[in-house]
């Protein structure tokens, strides 16, 4: 069995009803995504390589890492390349971070024009950097800046703006309701909700009950982030909060298949089978080849190691493998390397054998 399904005897027994979810359409703007499938934007995760995956396996959206607005970063490679959007399926969704509204909406302007057709805010990151500088989860603190910051986003481009935040700054001071309807007011046109306070970081379990009451506050299509890693779970939380979306991050790490299993689920009540070895393998090679053409093969190498990680992680002799791999400095020892290990896991039988638990 999969470590990844070993949680589902510690959620509610009704979520079993294999009978399909309720069909949701959801909307941004003029855009009509194909499931309710999105995948979270992660800094130094969800660069090109990884959402055009994530898209061709079952994702019906996927948000840019996050993009500073400091107007003197837009010259630096790192800048140019996440605002390289070429071969991407739409809708293109591009999120900036910042704390200056004048700023913020020239950095809306400027990835609009490099062929965002979504512009996502970021109210939700908890990391010290960000917020040190009153950006990121940092703002929720500030309602009348929220609203500045929105409104100048809103009025400074044409296309869709979305926003995307944590229900409070800590558990004493939940305010998402709030935030929810002055996002409403100032245009923002869907909302995605990561169930923890800033101060909870990644620990604990999400607040979908402050999601649903978010979704009953407000008009504007919502989207449930948070400890979503399968199939039931998201059906469970799509049922428990209203949401109109679900959006997945860490869980799809190393797992890009996650989107159609559980789009397949939602659709059906029923499991697709398991990815094989061998799909498994070249999905990871395809990838890997990927970031060498995005980054360049000195980058690339180097950026390929953690999402090698990932596809490895929990299987047998896979700590070796990952501490291996980690010494290696070219893409050719990189990718035989790969090979190798797969060879190895293919003579234990066609399907992956975890060992190790994987984390959520």
């Amino acid at each position: 069995m999969k470590i990844h399904d070993m949680n589902h005897s510690m959620m509610p027994s009704f979520i079993y009803n294999c009978s399909p979810s309720r069909k949701t359409i959801m909307r941004i703007g003029p855009y009509q995504l194909k499931n309710s499938l999105i995948v979270a934007p992660m800094a130094g995760v969800t660069d090109r390589p990884f959402r055009m995956l994530c898209k061709r396996m079952g994702a019906g959206m996927a948000v840019s890492e996050m993009v500073a607005s400091n107007s003197l970063l837009y010259g630096s490679e790192k800048t140019k390349r996440r605002a390289n959007h070429e071969g991407e399926t739409d809708p293109i969704s591009v999120q900036i971070v910042g704390a200056d509204a004048k700023m913020l909406a020239q950095a809306a302007k400027y990835n609009v024009d490099r062929g965002a057709q979504i512009i996502d805010i970021n109210m939700g990151c908890p990391a010290k950097k960000i917020c040190n500088v009153m950006a990121g989860s940092a703002l929720l603190k500030d309602e009348p800046l929220v609203a500045l910051l929105l409104e100048a986003v809103v009025g400074a481009v044409d296309v869709p703006v979305t926003l995307k935040i944590r229900t409070g700054w800590d558990k004493q001071s939940r305010n998402a309701i709030r935030i929810a309807r002055i996002a409403e007011a100032s245009g923002i046109q869907a909302l995605a909700i990561h169930g923890r306070t800033r101060a909870c970081a990644y620990t604990g379990d999400a607040e979908y009950e402050t999601i649903a009451a978010v979704k009953a506050s407000v008009n504007i299509p919502i989207i449930a982030n948070g400890d979503i890693d399968t199939p039931e779970k998201a059906k469970y939380v799509l049922e428990q909060t209203g949401a109109d979306a679900v959006m997945i991050g860490r869980a799809a790490q190393g797992r890009p298949w996650l989107f159609r299993e559980i789009d397949y689920f939602l659709k059906t009540g029923l499991h697709l089978p398991a990815p094989e070895i061998g799909e498994i393998q070249r999905v990871l090679l395809e990838h890997v080849r990927e970031l060498y053409n995005f980054y360049g093969e000195h980058n690339g190498l180097r950026v390929a190691r953690k999402h090698i990680s990932w596809y490895t992680k929990g299987l047998a002799g896979s700590a070796h493998f990952r501490h291996m791999m980690n010494q290696l400095e070219s893409t050719a020892e990189q990718l035989a390397a790969v090979d190798d290990f797969f060879a190895e896991q293919a003579q234990r039988g066609t399907q992956l054998h975890y060992i190790e638990e994987l984390a959520a």
